[in-house]
């Protein structure tokens, strides 16, 4: 009788775990800005940034958010973003002049940290591997990529040596469309994917001192196509997606994984169902703690992966998202993209 009863509460628990859903709540951002800086730092905070200057946080899991043009830059595109806490925040303009501007009181005043007036100043994205060190990345200038350092949280920034600057191809460039080619592997290691004519990882051990590429079987040859995303999902496991941004539907050389740093490319078994602007890890996003799930999304829709890139499937039809994070540390899951548009997902039980 015990044994059956105990049976009985398993099978409860289980159908009441398997019973919920997983869906997009939409935040009324009073703005039709079009959103592609994105970045989520745990489970209560977050801050969301785009065209017409406009930056948005919230400090409690996005119940709550605060929305503002940040003075004297209405005309911005800030199309990279990266925040520390609720307090301190990054964001840098995609446009000449090149702006990157720091706040240390929640957005209430802004600084001006570095400025470029060069006419083919463009900012792609940033990271950081500590609280201190980062990178800034752009495209390339008199034929060498804009890259900026920083060693005190982006108080300042340093550009580096114009001989530590990798050499561009004619027409290689990147994209700023939601921030996510440049990536941190740890305190030295960082990578940056490039897109246009050609499309390539770019790796450096040693925090920019010295650059090695990896070639990408991803489409390319266009302006419009390329990398759009990178994902480290282990060490040596990656993937990438991007495709042609004017050819948004076309599901073709837009997604691929590898399992030893880029020596070897592995297209999908299933792909994207088009091209893709940005891709992350997302765990709980379905069942909690269900490793090798994966998220991408793009302006036609979401796509799902349980298997670490192996195979895809429509995880939503939602339009005309560019971005989407994952908490680096928790499990809020926030996308952002044009006409104003801000979700998170949230788990709803049927009964």
């Amino acid at each position: 009788m015990k044994r059956w009863m105990l049976c009985c509460l398993l099978l409860l628990s289980l159908t009441a775990a398997s019973a919920r859903v997983a869906e997009w709540w939409h935040i009324d951002t009073k703005t039709n800005a079009s959103f592609r800086g994105l970045s989520v730092v745990d489970d209560s905070v977050a801050w969301v940034s785009g065209s017409k200057g406009w930056v948005g946080k919230t400090v409690n899991g996005g119940k709550h958010w605060t929305w503002q043009q940040v003075k004297g830059y209405g005309q911005c595109d800030f199309r990279s973003l990266y925040a520390f806490n609720g307090k301190e925040a990054v964001i840098a303009h995609a446009g000449s002049p090149a702006y990157v501007l720091r706040t240390e009181d929640g957005g209430a005043t802004w600084k001006k940290v570095y400025e470029n007036d060069d006419t083919a100043a463009f900012i792609d994205g940033i990271d950081f591997a500590t609280r201190e060190i980062g990178m800034i990345y752009g495209d390339p200038i008199n034929g060498r990529m804009l890259l900026l350092n920083t060693v005190d949280g982006g108080r300042t920034w340093t550009e580096l040596p114009l001989k530590q600057r990798p050499l561009m191809s004619t027409g290689e460039a990147s994209f700023a469309a939601s921030g996510t080619c440049i990536k941190y592997l740890d305190k030295k290691r960082v990578v940056i994917a490039t897109g246009g004519t050609v499309s390539r990882l770019l790796i450096s051990k040693n925090n920019g001192g010295k650059w090695t590429s990896v070639s990408t079987p991803i489409l390319q040859g266009e302006s419009s196509t390329g990398v759009f995303s990178f994902l480290a999902i282990s060490p040596r496991r990656w993937l990438i997606v991007g495709g042609n941004y004017k050819r948004d539907t076309l599901s073709e050389a837009n997604c691929f994984y590898t399992r030893n740093r880029g020596r070897t490319w592995y297209a999908p078994v299933v792909t994207t169902r088009g091209y893709r602007e940005c891709v992350i890890e997302a765990p709980d996003a379905i069942k909690p703690m269900a490793d090798g799930t994966l998220l991408a999304v793009g302006p036609s829709g979401q796509d799902i992966s349980y298997d670490n890139g192996v195979s895809w499937s429509t995880f939503s039809n939602q339009e005309q998202f560019h971005v989407i994070k994952k908490a680096r540390h928790g499990k809020l899951i926030i996308m952002a993209g044009g006409q104003g548009k801000v979700a998170i997902l949230r788990h709803v039980r049927l009964y």
